[in-house]
C-alpha cells in the first residue's frame, strides 16, 4: 500500500479515542499530531508510574517521561509494530530512566534553592571529589603511625589503643 493511499485512508477527523494503537501510530507516522496526542493520552500514566517507581521522586520521574516522549516521537518511524506500542514506549522509558540515574551518580547535583526571607544566601559547595595525592598521604601517615604503635611496648601500645 503506498503512503498517499494509507494517507487517504487515515482521515484526522477520523481518529477517535476508541482507534487502536496501530491504527494511530500508522497516522502519528504520517505527521499526524493529534493521533500522537491520543497515544500520549493512553500511555502516559502507565509511562509515568514505571519512571516513579525507577526515580523514586515525581520531578526525576517527570524529566524521565519528557525525554522518553521526545525519545518516542523522534524515533517513531523505527517503530516496526513488531510489538505493541505500549510495549516500545515502556522500554524506552526505563532506558531513559536508567540512564537518568547513571547520569546522577556520576555527576551528583546539589539544590541551589537557599532562601532567607526576600533575600537569596550565598552557598558554597565544596568540591566532593577527593585529590589522590591528599588521599594517599593520608593513607601513608595512618600506615606509619599504626606501625609505629605495633612497636611500642604492649602496656603502652594498649594505653594508645585505647585511647583511640
Amino acid at each position: 500500500m503506498d503512503m498517499r493511499r494509507l494517507q487517504d485512508e487515515i482521515n484526522v477527523e477520523l481518529i477517535v479515542p476508541a482507534a487502536t494503537d496501530e491504527v494511530l501510530v500508522a497516522a502519528a507516522k504520517l505527521g499526524d499530531h493529534p493521533a500522537f496526542a491520543e497515544l500520549w493520552t493512553r500511555h502516559s500514566n502507565t509511562a509515568f508510574k514505571m519512571a516513579c517507581r525507577i526515580m523514586g521522586n515525581r520531578d526525576d520521574a517527570e524529566d524521565v517521561i519528557q525525554d522518553a516522549w521526545m525519545r518516542a516521537y523522534v524515533h517513531l518511524k523505527a517503530f516496526d509494530g513488531r510489538a505493541k506500542f505500549s510495549t516500545w514506549l515502556t522500554r524506552i522509558t526505563i532506558n531513559s530512566a536508567l540512564m537518568t540515574l547513571r547520569r546522577k551518580r556520576a555527576h551528583p547535583e546539589t539544590s541551589m534553592e537557599i532562601e532567607d526571607g526576600e533575600t537569596w544566601r550565598h552557598c558554597e559547595i565544596t568540591d566532593q571529589t577527593k585529590d589522590v595525592e591528599e588521599f594517599y598521604a593520608r593513607h601513608e601517615r595512618a600506615e606509619r603511625l599504626r606501625r609505629a604503635i605495633c612497636r611500642l611496648q604492649p602496656t603502652l601500645r594498649n594505653v594508645v589503643e585505647i585511647h583511640q
